[in-house]
């Protein structure tokens, strides 16, 4: 089996072994926290066994809806925010190059993570006239930003199928029992999937919250879970920091924090992995950055950003390390092709494919940037595929839990995002706010 594994090389002299060695008990302690289910925020720890006990009916019945929505649906529309939208997109955008002749699968598109009306006016055109499926998730139904995007897009389908036609190109993801969006799927008619009381909205990706839209894109879900058992095994099973990638993770991030690194850049040389980047800043951001505490998590794209960030990693305030993602192999062959004036100097690189030149731009940033001053966490995966991308999933979530733990803080919980909705709500006017 290929794991993921990372390289602490270009973190140890910024590191004493003393420090390590205290993290490293710190973290031990926070996995025995989660793991008995004693810890701040112990309601929502649901998605510590979602991979084992997915259940065999659940994926029956998500691949009839991927099924069926396929056969009618050239665009399916992912309606959701934060986590209800961030993890399966993650997923979707890192397998683009993997799959280049992906056919028999709608094209996934997204609403209701912005309020932006040139953004629906752009949205509205694309699948005006094509077929389209919805897939609406949210917990309560009443979070702004897709209840608003799911309000235009039902009556966007209902005048275009009828009432009755809509039903058929909706599919609900929401609470079990409860909420608007629940009461909205019962009396319309449209199947439905239950995201656990147990789990947080970011913590959700292994549910049908995730499952689903990935499953649409023409994913291998099966595969994805597997990969995410096989990390939780690790995770739970495995007591020393060099066998056990989250509790590394966790006590690395911890001792950089408390010698002044305050800011995490989750860096990636290959850009389909972008947006799994936004999703690791949503998990860490949201589930640490509590009571004055927690590492601000940033995220760049290399080489691109070298030309625009490069200079302030290099030299700027020494405030920050870089947890790199390193692909080893890529999918597809490209080299330079000959040139016989080589005017532009590269014949040099002829010998040499795409893969090799980018792993050696890598190497040579990596090892600028430790001069620099900046520490580098290296998370190297054999691959980019759907195994993989399971047990990145759930390393960083596991990590994630550990690492609030032992920064004395509710890793599941997000009271602040609630003062902006506060303001923005009696702002609108809304009854019972005011500024």
């Amino acid at each position: 089996m290929e794991t993921i594994r990372f390289d602490i090389e270009h973190i140890q002299k910024f590191v004493t072994k003393k420090e390590m060695e205290q993290q490293t008990k710190a973290a031990l302690k926070a996995r025995e926290t989660l793991l008995s289910g004693q810890g701040k925020g112990n309601d929502f720890l649901g998605w510590v066994d979602l991979p084992a006990k997915t259940s065999a009916k659940m994926m029956k019945n998500l691949r009839e809806d991927v099924d069926r929505l396929a056969s009618i649906s050239q665009y399916v529309v992912v309606v959701g925010i934060g986590g209800s939208y961030l993890g399966a997109r993650a997923v979707i955008d890192a397998l683009e190059y993997k799959y280049l002749n992906n056919t028999g699968f709608p094209q996934v598109l997204y609403a209701g993570h912005t309020l932006d009306e040139d953004y629906y006016a752009w949205l509205l055109n694309k699948i005006n006239t094509a077929d389209y499926s919805v897939v609406v998730i949210s917990k309560s139904g009443t979070t702004t930003e897709p209840a608003v995007a799911f309000r235009m897009l039902k009556r966007h389908l209902e005048k275009k199928y009828g009432k009755s036609g809509a039903a058929q190109r909706i599919v609900a993801i929401t609470d079990k029992s409860r909420g608007a969006l629940k009461t909205i799927a019962d009396q319309e008619g449209y199947p439905a999937y239950v995201i656990p009381d147990n789990v947080g909205g970011r913590f959700s990706v292994l549910t049908p919250v995730g499952l689903l839209p990935i499953a649409l894109a023409g994913y291998d879900i099966s595969a994805l879970l597997r990969g995410a058992r096989n990390m939780r095994k690790i995770c739970i099973e495995a007591n020393t920091i060099q066998a056990n990638p989250a509790l590394l993770y966790a006590v690395v991030r911890n001792a950089l924090y408390n010698k002044g690194k305050k800011v995490e850049m989750m860096v990636n040389f290959t850009p389909v992995l972008r947006t799994f980047s936004e999703w690791w800043k949503q998990l860490y951001g949201e589930s640490e950055g509590k009571e004055g505490k927690g590492l601000l998590p940033h995220s760049l794209s290399f080489t691109t950003d070298l030309h625009s960030m490069g200079q302030y990693v290099q030299e700027g305030e020494r405030l920050m390390f870089e947890t790199v993602m390193s692909v080893k192999k890529s999918n597809y062959r490209a080299s330079i092709p000959n040139d016989k004036q080589n005017l532009d100097g590269l014949n040099y690189l002829l010998d040499k494919n795409l893969t090799e030149i980018n792993h050696c731009a890598e190497q040579g940033t990596v090892l600028a940037h430790e001069k620099g001053g900046v520490p580098v966490l290296r998370l190297e995966l054999p691959k980019v595929n759907e195994e993989i991308l399971g047990q990145m999933i759930y390393m960083f979530e596991f990590a994630c839990g550990v690492s609030g733990y032992m920064l004395d803080v509710n890793p599941f919980d997000q009271p602040g995002v609630e003062a902006y909705k506060k303001n923005m709500f009696a702002l609108l006017g809304k009854p019972g706010y005011k500024l």
